[in-house]
């Protein structure tokens, strides 16, 4: 897939979309924006966690179950991980994307497996008795931990490992959730002895965003948490420093649902739409977004929906 063309076809579409659907915000994340969870199996609440690239992937969702007759909900920018899953749980909505790799390190903090393959073999004793997922996406976004360019070349900066000589003095920003994950701070210790001070570490809610990519750029911290399809990084010269001791786990799309709204139907038009979202189109769709374009998520979603041939039943 040619990232560019991705990019070039989803801007042009999404000139079309931005006039036909609204951001899908809301001023309360939980007050629905088209609908209210209920025990039809046909009527499906989609949410989404606080940052553009879970809303847009949810937006892709959404606008593919409604393509094929579900009636559609959003609840957008509910939060982390640990106000978004208990949602699901209860009802408060039906459907999230999900990252595999965090989510059962949410679900089970014991758990070891890094692959994609032994994290998604791991997943369904996890998911306990309310939650289920349909297959996951090509697609990966993993946590990274990353530096300036001028960060790595004068402290010889090639993995995490290499970091934690420097622990005394660095500053770390990344979500308030990151300080106490397995995957978080609790892993760059046991991992790579990379000890980050309290008052050293810059909590930002904005999952890796804009205002995370600021504090690093400015010098404002020595590393940040950002997710490895940030468009962010290409564009300010980042270095994403190795990973080899698997602290960050795989990190597949994958839709979490509420047991209750399983249903073939579901899981078929679900499956089709995941089988299309690869890294790539990711970073297409991250660009489109938070890159100079400044697309709305819910236009960018439209118009990769249209592209990918979504926009009507599957057959």
């Amino acid at each position: 897939m040619n990232i560019t063309r991705t990019t070039r076809v989803l801007a042009a579409l999404s000139i079309s979309a931005l006039a036909l659907t609204a951001c899908g915000n809301n001023d309360d994340p939980l007050s629905s924006g088209g609908g209210e969870s209920n025990g039809d199996t046909n009527s499906i609440v989609v949410g989404s966690a606080n940052f553009p690239e879970s809303e847009t992937v949810a937006n892709i969702y959404a606008e593919a179950l409604r393509a094929n007759g579900f009636e559609v909900g959003t609840k957008f920018n509910i939060g982390s991980r640990e106000a978004y899953i208990p949602a699901v749980k209860d009802g408060s909505i039906d459907l999230v994307p999900d990252y595999t790799g965090n989510l059962l390190q949410y679900l089970d903090e014991s758990a070891t497996a890094t692959s994609s393959e032994d994290v998604l073999a791991a997943l369904p004793e996890a998911l306990g008795p309310d939650l289920a997922v349909t297959a996951q996406a090509p697609g990966e976004d993993k946590d990274a931990v990353v530096v300036t360019r001028s960060t790595a070349t004068e402290r010889k900066l090639t993995t995490i490992g290499d970091l934690a000589p420097f622990s005394a003095d660095v500053t770390f920003a990344g979500t308030p959730e990151f300080q106490e994950r397995v995957g978080g701070l609790p892993g760059l210790s046991s991992k790579y002895g990379l000890d980050i001070a309290a008052g050293n570490y810059v909590p930002i809610s904005d999952g890796g965003g804009p205002a995370t990519v600021e504090a690093l750029v400015s010098g404002k911290v020595t590393a940040a948490d950002i997710f490895t399809t940030s468009p962010a990084i290409a564009q300010n010269d980042l270095v994403v420093l190795e990973d080899p001791e698997n602290n960050f786990a795989a990190q597949n799309i994958i839709p979490v649902l509420n047991t209750a709204k399983q249903s073939d139907k579901l899981t078929k038009v679900l499956d089709a739409v995941s089988a299309q979202i690869t890294t790539e189109e990711l970073i297409a769709l991250n660009t489109s977004v938070s890159g100079d374009a400044k697309v709305e998520p819910a236009a960018a979603a439209k118009a990769w929906v249209v592209q990918k041939g979504l926009d009507k039943p599957i057959s």
